[in-house]
């Protein structure tokens, strides 16, 4: 498995990096390039994704329904649930594989980041194939104001560290509001306890949760990895507002 993940994922999308390189000796740049190739790749299973996220947000008045109707028999319960995705032709593990296809690309090509990093930024002839130039030292310099190859020394802080914080923080903005999207067509409903649902109270503390840990990447680890975390997170904002916009202007026709 481990060989399988190395040659089909991990080995193409480092020799596209290092062949986009030699073409803009840009790390920076050639990152974004290839961030941007391989969620272009992934448009069609992130979309399944995100149209069964909200199908299944759709059903969720139901759902509760079924198991506040059901709650002392898991047996009815459970064939009322699958009698409600039989009506509505829907299936709560469609978004599954999508969701564990890109997952495979994000370690691939975290991976791929955090090793050259490590080698302080230096290509590794073993991955390469034949046919792409190994430009031996990359430059580590991002538009010449970030070193992709550091984490943030808040020890030595100094004028030039603020394109790096900079960059971290849009990363973990961009996170928060692809969060904040996701959770806008989900209002909060109670219970009659007047207490938030578990699920919601769960996805509300993920709106925080989840730029405090992109923080925690991009200060922890090299600068390259915030980017990728920026590019890839502001790249899916695009695409849900594009979809829903999408999806507006279809209504209205």
């Amino acid at each position: 498995m481990a060989y399988l993940f190395h040659s089909l994922v991990y080995q193409p999308i480092y020799n596209i990096l290092i062949a986009v390189y030699n073409i803009i000796p840009d790390f920076g740049i050639a990152i974004i390039i290839v961030t941007v190739l391989v969620k272009l790749v992934l448009i069609p299973l992130s979309k399944k994704q995100i149209e069964s996220q909200k199908k299944m947000q759709e059903l969720q008045p139901r759902i509760k329904e079924i198991q506040a109707k059901h709650k002392n028999d898991k047996e009815k319960q459970s064939r009322a649930m699958m009698e409600l995705y039989k009506e509505t032709k829907s299936n709560p593990f469609s978004g599954c594989l999508p969701m564990v296809v890109q997952l495979v690309f994000l370690i691939a090509i975290y991976r791929v980041l955090f090793n050259i990093s490590q080698a302080g930024l230096i290509a590794n002839a073993g991955d390469l194939y034949g046919f792409i130039h190994n430009p031996g030292q990359i430059n580590k310099m991002f538009l010449g104001t970030v070193d992709l190859s550091s984490a943030i020394d808040f020890a030595h802080i100094t004028i030039s560290s603020l394109p790096h914080i900079l960059l971290v923080i849009a990363a973990a903005g961009a996170q928060f509001i692809q969060t904040k999207m996701l959770m806008a067509k989900q209002p909060v409903k109670v219970t009659k306890a007047d207490e938030a649902d578990f699920s919601q109270i769960m996805t509300k503390q993920m709106l925080f949760l989840g730029p405090l840990l992109t923080l925690f990447i991009g200060v922890k680890f090299p600068a390259g990895l915030a980017l990728y975390w920026l590019v890839s997170t502001g790249f899916m904002v695009a695409q849900q507002r594009y979809m829903e916009k999408k999806e507006a202007l279809a209504i209205v026709k």
